[in-house]
C-alpha cells in the first residue's frame, strides 16, 4: 500500500510540475519557413510509426510474458529445437518488415526533405554570404536593391552581465541580443552563402529549420524563406571557443515595403559611416570612437584592460606591436607593424579589413596606442587607413 502511495505523490508532483510550465513545448518550435514546416512534417511522421512499432513489439512482449509463465503451468519444450529453415524465415519477416518501413514509408518522406533543402538556387530572389568568426558573425548582401550593405554582428548583453557573480537584473534577452540585426523581407527565397574565417561555425535559428556548418577555406550553401514577419533568434551551433556562447543570431523578417524602407536606411548609414574616413579627425575623436570598437570586438580575446590572455591571446599593453612605428621611412606601414596586423591578421585573429571601415580601423589602433596602459602619442588618420587599403 505505501508503494501505490508513494507513486501517486510522484504523479501529483509531476502533473504540478507541468502546470507550472503551461508555456513548454513538447514539439519543435514553430516553424516559419517551408524547410522547417516539411522538417516537422516529417519528424511527427517517423514518431508515429515508431510509437506504431513500439507498441506492436511491446504489446507482443507482454502476451508472451503472461501467456507463458510458469505459474500458469507453462512449460519450456527443450528437447526439440525449431528448424534452421523456421528460424531464417522468423529472422527474415521482421528485417524484411522494417526494411519496408525504412527504405519506403520513411526513406521517401526524406528524401523529399533533403532535396528541399539543398535546393538553394531555384527561385532564389538574393543572395547573403555569412562570414562566422570568433565570436561575431558578418553579413554582406551581394545583390538586389540591399547590394553593397555589409556589417558586421556582436553580441550586446553588456559584459558584467556575463562575468561570474553578477547578481544584478539581466536583460530579457540574455546572450541573445546583439548590435546588428540580419534583415530579410517576408517570403522571399533567400540564397545564403556561408564560410568561416578561423574554426567552424553553425549558423542556426531553430524556427528556420536548417543548420549549415561554417567552414575555413569553403563555402556552403543553404537558403531560407520566412513566410511570417517577426523576430527570430538562434546562436552557433558549433562548439567553437571560450566565446561560443556569446555568438547569438538574431534575424528580422520584415514585410516587403518595410524591408526596402531599411535598405535606403542602411545604406545610408553606411554612406555617412565612408564619408568619415576623408575626414581629418582629432585625437581624442579617435580615441573615444576606438573605445567602442575595442570593446565591441577586441575585449573578448585581449581583454577590457588590454592584459590579454597569453599565450594564446597577448597582451595589447606595453606590447612591441601597439608601441613601435605604424609607418617606415618611406611612408608604407611596416610589414607586420600595428596597422598591418588589424588589417590582415595573424594565426587565430582574423584580418578586421573586410569587418570594420577606415573610420574604425584608425579608431581602435590609436586608442590602443593612446589607452590601455600605452601612451605613444601618435594618430591614425582614417585617409591614412583607406590608402593602405589601396
Amino acid at each position: 500500500m505505501q508503494v501505490f502511495k508513494k507513486i501517486g505523490l510522484g504523479l501529483a508532483v509531476f502533473f504540478a510540475s507541468l502546470s507550472a510550465y503551461a508555456d513548454y513545448s513538447w514539439n519543435f518550435p514553430e516553424p516559419v519557413t517551408p524547410m522547417a514546416l516539411d522538417t516537422l512534417h516529417v519528424h511527427n511522421k517517423f514518431m508515429l510509426i515508431t510509437m506504431a512499432i513500439f507498441v506492436v513489439v511491446l504489446a507482443i512482449m507482454i502476451y508472451s510474458i503472461f501467456a507463458h509463465r510458469k505459474s500458469k503451468g507453462y512449460k519450456a519444450v527443450a528437447d526439440k529445437a525449431p528448424s534452421t529453415a523456421v528460424e531464417i524465415f522468423w529472422t527474415l519477416v521482421p528485417f524484411a518488415i522494417l526494411l519496408l518501413i525504412d527504405f519506403v514509408i520513411m526513406g521517401i518522406p526524406a528524401y523529399h526533405s533533403v532535396v528541399m533543402m539543398e535546393d538553394t538556387r531555384d527561385k532564389a530572389t538574393m543572395v547573403i554570404k555569412v562570414t562566422g568568426s570568433q565570436w561575431r558573425w558578418q553579413y554582406e548582401y551581394l545583390d538586389g536593391d540591399a547590394k553593397g550593405i555589409k556589417f558586421v554582428s556582436n553580441l550586446s548583453t553588456p559584459k558584467e552581465q556575463t562575468d561570474k557573480g553578477f547578481e544584478g537584473k539581466k536583460d530579457e534577452q540574455y546572450l541573445l541580443e546583439v548590435d546588428n540585426h540580419l534583415v530579410l523581407p517576408v517570403g522571399e527565397k533567400v540564397r545564403i552563402l556561408m564560410t568561416a574565417t578561423d574554426v567552424m561555425h553553425n549558423w542556426w535559428v531553430p524556427q528556420f529549420g536548417s543548420s549549415r556548418l561554417a567552414v575555413p577555406g569553403f563555402l556552403r550553401e543553404t537558403w531560407v524563406q520566412v513566410d511570417k514577419a517577426g523576430t527570430y533568434r538562434g546562436q552557433c551551433k558549433e562548439l567553437c571557443g571560450k566565446g561560443h556562447g556569446y555568438m547569438p543570431v538574431v534575424v528580422d523578417a520584415l514585410p516587403l515595403e518595410e524591408y526596402k524602407t531599411w535598405v535606403a536606411a542602411k545604406k545610408e548609414e553606411l554612406a555617412k559611416a565612408d564619408a568619415g574616413s576623408d575626414k581629418e579627425w582629432t585625437k581624442d575623436e579617435l580615441v573615444a570612437t576606438g573605445k567602442g570598437v575595442y570593446e565591441k570586438n577586441c575585449a573578448v580575446c585581449h581583454q577590457v584592460s588590454g592584459a590579454g590572455l597569453p599565450p594564446a591571446f597577448p597582451a595589447l599593453t606595453g606590447s612591441k606591436i601597439a608601441t613601435s612605428p605604424i609607418f617606415g621611412a618611406d611612408g608604407k606601414y611596416l610589414k607586420d607593424g600595428h596597422l598591418d596586423r588589424v588589417l590582415n591578421g595573424i594565426r587565430v585573429m582574423p584580418g578586421w579589413k573586410a569587418l570594420l571601415n577606415d573610420t574604425e580601423i584608425a579608431a581602435v589602433i590609436t586608442y590602443e596606442r593612446n589607452a590601455l596602459g600605452n601612451s605613444v602619442g601618435d594618430v591614425l588618420q582614417p585617409a591614412q587607413v583607406k590608402a593602405a587599403r589601396q
